[in-house]
């Protein structure tokens, strides 16, 4: 075995007792703080969320009632179609809808992708209609109600 060889296994081996050294330092036996904030892991995925319903322009034909704020987020009341402006969101999030009835969604796909996204929603009995639509820029998203009797649908918050 070379002289470079032996310093490189030392070198090896001494990051390895460290590595094991600040694992075992950094380990913890109570169960946590549920109070405590996210840790380190959470802040990888900063970069997730949902949109905003403050950024989303609603344009609805025929005209819907103004828009209800609530909790939850921003409720549409709508006849046959409504179009959805989403601001950049300056990352990939995620447009959250919920309905009480059911509703049809039209969107492009994220990223570079030329593809355009189509799905019908409705309400079980687990719960509400639920649609995710991913964002990543400025994007259209279009929504329909089937049979033109109206819906309901939240921009949730999350």
């Amino acid at each position: 075995m070379s002289g470079r060889q032996k310093v490189l296994l030392v070198a090896v081996a001494v990051l390895l007792v460290a590595l094991y050294v600040v694992a075992v330092a950094g380990g913890h036996d109570d169960p946590g703080d549920p109070a405590a904030g996210p840790g380190a892991l959470a802040r990888l995925g900063r970069g997730s969320g949902t949109v905003d319903p403050a950024t989303v322009a609603v344009t609805c034909l025929p005209p819907a009632a103004e828009p209800a704020t609530t909790a939850d987020g921003v409720t549409l009341a709508f006849g046959t179609v409504c179009r959805l402006r989403v601001a950049d969101p300056g990352a990939l999030r995620t447009l959250v809808l919920r309905g009480t009835t059911p509703f049809r969604v039209t969107a492009p796909a994220p990223g570079d992708a030329d593809v355009t996204v189509t799905d019908e929603v409705a309400p079980d009995a687990n719960g509400p209609a639920v649609a995710k639509v991913a964002v990543d820029r400025e994007t259209e998203v279009l929504l329909r109600c089937p049979g033109g009797g109206g819906c309901a649908v939240t921009l949730a918050r999350s």
